[in-house]
């Protein structure tokens, strides 16, 4: 959800769903703004069993022990694309003018790679380059809610080499160390009229800037018997600083200037958490075409805390930071692999996510929910050294209502999004030498 401002009105909502790591890795909703799918194969399973079934070298996004599992030297390449529908909807208790924003989410494309090699029968090295941490939203320029959003981004792609290491034939540990990139971009409307007694043009303003940022993902693989095993994973938090001097323009309401020159912000920093999570994965080979998997999993969301500036043409005020709201989310998944024949997998899976707000704490800057997921998708061997696999993921948040207020003026957005949903595509092949 990307949103934009004037001089210093802002609201930096920085948080939010789950999506997209421009043309290198891409997420969408998943309780906050991570997101499991990635292109690879595993996304037709709705993360059920992400971090226990190691059959490609994406295991290292989600447990960088799995890499033991893998022969020789394999690439995975993976592009998918979102295509979102949230729409919002005023309702009778709406104080803003303006349209109703049109789809916040039309499209997000998102790409990623992953390499790992065996060294011996114990030890095994690998890299990603993917994106599971972001959001992107587009408003219309004149809708109801411009004066808290009209566009928003917050992208991160992480850059991650790993090494596992098999202690035991049952146990295996692996780090990998997380490098993230991150982009965040915001732009809100202010609104020039003085007291509502002039009927003038919207002012803006606008913020904008990268960082870096570094963590470590943990992981343990552990095999209870031949056809079971069990996976264990840990992702750190990640804290990225961003700093701009906020882009004001047009802004002739004498009672804003006044209120941002008090405030007297020339640089602007805002830091965000990518949240620390954890993950338990169980895959169970049930006979020889079917392989039952499953997952619970924690996201460590109430981080984010305080974020942004938000500016209040009516009441003449500014504050520096505004209160998200957020809390820790859970998720849940079940799926399932069918190997139809000796060439053909076919894959599916559901999944749930809490939501990292309340319902009365939900914004239109990040507009997110309780998610379900229903995935599935196919991998076909091609030959011994080369399989390609596509899937499909429908993201399910059903109805949101929303009801946000200017703190000092007590002005009212109010609507809802119905029927609101993700639908992820992707795909990719992977070589094995």
């Amino acid at each position: 959800m990307r949103t934009f401002g004037t001089r210093t009105t802002r609201y930096v909502h920085a948080a939010v769903l789950a999506s997209g790591l421009g043309l290198l890795g891409s997420q969408a909703h998943a309780g906050g703004v991570l997101i499991y799918e990635a292109g690879q194969e595993s996304a037709g399973l709705a993360n059920a069993g992400s971090a226990a079934l190691a059959s490609d070298p994406s295991v290292l996004m989600s447990n960088p022990a799995g890499l033991t599992e893998l022969a020789g030297t394999q690439i995975s390449a993976n592009a998918q694309v979102i295509l979102g529908d949230i729409r919002f909807s005023r309702d009778a208790n709406n104080q803003f003018d303006g349209n109703e924003g049109g789809n916040a989410l039309e499209w997000l494309p998102g790409a990623s790679l992953f390499v790992s090699h065996q060294i011996d029968e114990r030890s095994a090295i690998g890299f990603g380059m993917y994106g599971n941490f972001g959001l992107a939203v587009d408003y219309d320029d004149d809708w109801a809610g411009r004066y808290f959003t009209q566009e928003a981004a917050i992208i991160g792609i992480s850059l991650q080499p790993n090494i596992a290491y098999k202690f035991t034939d049952q146990l295996s540990l692996g780090v990998g160390p997380r490098l993230v990139y991150g982009y965040y971009r915001t732009e809100v409307a202010i609104n020039n009229n003085l007291l509502g007694l002039l009927d003038r043009p919207d002012g803006q303003l606008e913020y904008k800037d990268t960082d870096t940022g570094a963590g470590v993902n943990l992981g343990l693989l552990y095999k209870l018997d031949e056809r079971t095993q069990v996976g264990l994973a840990y992702t750190s938090k990640v804290k990225l600083e961003f700093e701009d001097n906020p882009d004001v323009r047009d802004v002739s309401n004498p009672i804003i200037n006044a209120a941002l020159g008090r405030l007297g912000v020339d640089s602007l920093e805002l830091d965000l958490n990518v949240p620390q999570t954890v993950l338990f994965s169980v895959a169970h080979q049930l006979d020889s075409q079917w392989k039952l998997l499953g997952s619970l999993g924690w996201q460590d969301w109430s981080e984010f805390g305080d974020v942004g500036v938000e500016v209040d043409a009516n009441a003449g005020g500014v504050d520096r930071s505004v209160d998200r709201k957020y809390k820790d989310t859970w998720h849940a998944s079940i799926g399932a692999q069918y190997q139809v024949t000796r060439q053909l997998r076919w894959n599916m899976g559901v999944g749930y996510d809490s939501s990292a707000v309340d319902d009365e704490d939900r914004t239109v800057d990040n507009p997110m929910a309780e998610t379900w997921r229903l995935a599935t998708g196919i991998n076909y061997q091609v030959d011994e050294g080369f399989d390609v696999h596509v899937a499909y993921t429908l993201g399910w948040l059903g109805d949101m209502d929303v009801e946000q207020s200017k703190r000092r003026s007590g002005t009212t957005l109010s609507g809802s999004y119905d029927n609101a949903a993700l639908h992820i595509i992707g795909g990719g092949a992977t070589w094995r030498f």
